[in-house]
């Protein structure tokens, strides 16, 4: 690891929305701009239950970091953290084992200013800008080092991020030098954008893409590729209301079951053996 790495300076620009800001005006957060919140609404006018397919996605979070602190990770880094709502891996991740660390990385200023704010009395939990299109900046991240250490087993987070990289920016290679970092006995947890023919997931990609540039949904195939090759904890990958890795034999309603805004996001973890 580097002793001095450069520390990453944001675009701060409020004139744009920001991923995390309207996903923060999509929950019915406070923590976003007018612009955020005109995006927000430009979504919601596609997927009318925007706050509740956004809530889904905080449940595969929380259902993935619950389930990976059990298995005795006790260091998570989640990249792309966003703004502080309920919920926080931090949270999750304490409640079963009080001296979990958690290290947040975004590359939000105002995810910075909010996170420091909130943790400033949690010792066990930090948060750095960084991007995740520059990987190797965030293992020579001096504070990340700090709470990570790479010797031991780590529960990698990229929780609602995928989707805003275009496949052809090869996102999965920022994964990869993530993964690459981290030991045998580690996890990896996604969430992404889904394609399994449903008409709210295309949706869900034209309103993004109208109202943030990027968002686009992937087939199952596309995001089982993201585990660079791991095993995927049974169930394997799927919607977060139908995905239980302690009771992998649960009985699930089928996919068209499902309520609408459930079918827009899956998750997954993959074990590194």
């Amino acid at each position: 690891m580097a002793e001095n790495a450069d520390e990453y300076e944001p675009d701060f620009d409020i004139s744009r929305p920001s991923i995390a800001r309207v996903y923060d005006a999509t929950l019915g957060g406070k923590d976003n701009f007018a612009v955020d919140r005109e995006g927000a609404a430009m979504i919601a006018k596609h997927v009318p239950k925007i706050r509740e397919a956004s809530q889904d996605n905080r449940l595969g979070l929380s259902k993935g970091v619950a389930f990976v602190a059990k298995q005795g990770i006790d260091q998570f880094l989640d990249i792309g953290a966003g703004l502080p709502t309920m919920e926080n891996t931090h949270q999750v991740a304490q409640r079963i084992n009080p001296n979990a660390r958690v290290c947040y990385v975004d590359n939000d200023p105002i995810v910075l200013a909010h996170g420091r704010a909130l943790l400033a009395t949690n010792d066990s939990t930090t948060i750095v800008t960084a991007d995740l299109r520059d990987p190797q900046s965030i293992l020579d991240n001096d504070e990340v080092n700090k709470f990570i250490d790479f010797t031991r087993p780590v529960g990698l987070m990229v929780v609602g991020l995928m989707m805003h990289f275009h496949p052809d920016e090869d996102p999965g290679s920022w994964i990869k030098t993530l993964l690459d970092a981290c030991p045998s006995g580690s996890y990896l947890h996604i969430t992404d954008f889904a394609d399994t023919g449903f008409p709210e997931q295309k949706a869900m990609e034209k309103s993004c893409i109208q109202a943030l540039g990027n968002g686009w949904i992937r087939t199952r195939e596309q995001i089982t590729a993201h585990f660079q090759g791991l095993p995927l904890v049974p169930p394997g990958l799927d919607y977060p209301t139908r995905w239980f890795p302690e009771e992998p034999d649960r009985e699930v309603p089928a996919e068209e079951d499902l309520e609408e805004h459930e079918r827009i996001i899956m998750v997954g973890v993959g074990y590194k053996a």
